[in-house]
């Protein structure tokens, strides 16, 4: 079956809010892809470099209704000129071969990779997450996500228990069992994302009695570390619910945050959590807290 795939030509600035409005919009894939032949370095470790004119391409379920996405887009975007945006028709094949083509092993940290199940894991001994592009979010390559991995590396979640709220594909999740915590929680509200997660555990080798996924409302123990790799919206609205997941002494990790969002989100964890300093990187931000 076809899907959609939307291509916006902007420029580095506005590259990754426009992946950011495509997957509000309902994208079930966003990539990032050179606009004009431009090669990019990557010069400080865990630095994120993007082009100096970028395409933004969203792909869409066949029956998605693009009129409402591109309104939206327009609205959020209203410099946007005709000649930067461009819809078509792509086949299942050609959308597959094409995500090979892109998706190579990254790593995060010192200890973790992310690679796709095709390609053989350039460091055996590493912690090695096999995850192919697919229709939940979250591989890596988005600074949010890349912040959340590098954090999870440098923790010791011997003996812990992690949430990962709003898990999408299981990547933090399955990062933290794979770096050892001796269980973890995926939460997620959309149906397509546990069973991503559920498929993403099984292809890793996590057990189910380590990594269980589950939508909100189950009940379980207080986390030693929860982590939310969400939007700033829903992380304000979910305060007084992730804030009582986390026992006291325990670790949160909030990502999915601009900038200019930084600090209302910080007020809104700030009774119940001891702040640290956020983490910036292409305008997106972690920050995280100790639960008093």
């Amino acid at each position: 079956m076809p899907w959609q795939q939307l291509t916006v030509s902007v420029n580095e600035e506005t590259a990754a809010l426009v992946e950011d409005q495509l997957c509000e919009s309902g994208a079930v894939s966003v990539t990032l892809m050179d606009g004009e032949d431009q090669p990019v370095f990557q010069v400080d470790p865990g630095s994120t470099p993007i082009w100096q004119k970028t395409q933004v391409q969203g792909l869409f379920e066949h029956d998605a209704d693009m009129d409402e996405v591109l309104r939206a887009l327009r609205q959020h975007f209203p410099a946007l000129a005709d000649a930067d945006i461009a819809l078509e028709e792509v086949q299942d094949a050609e959308w597959e071969r094409v995500c090979m083509q892109d998706f190579k092993p990254m790593r995060f940290g010192k200890r973790v990779w992310i690679c796709p199940s095709w390609e053989s894991p350039p460091e055996p001994d590493a912690v090695n997450i096999l995850l192919d592009p697919g229709l939940a979010f979250g591989t890596g390559t988005h600074p949010t996500t890349a912040l959340c991995l590098e954090w999870l590396d440098e923790q010791d979640l011997q003996d812990t228990l992690v949430i990962d709220y709003g898990c999408g594909s299981g990547i933090l999740a399955i990062a933290a069992a794979k770096l050892g915590a001796r269980r973890v929680i995926g939460v997620d509200n959309d149906p397509q994302a546990i069973l991503a997660s559920e498929s993403n555990r099984e292809l890793n080798g996590v057990s189910p009695e380590v990594m269980t996924v589950h939508l909100p409302g189950e009940s379980h123990p207080q986390a030693d570390v929860l982590v939310a790799n969400i939007l700033a919206g829903p992380l304000e609205e979910l305060t007084p619910i992730l804030s009582a997941l986390v026992k006291p002494g325990g670790k949160l990790i909030l990502s999915g945050v601009l900038s200019q969002q930084t600090q209302s989100l910080l007020r809104s964890y700030e009774d119940a959590f001891v702040m640290t300093a956020p983490v910036l990187r292409d305008e997106w931000v972690r920050v995280g807290g100790v639960r008093r």
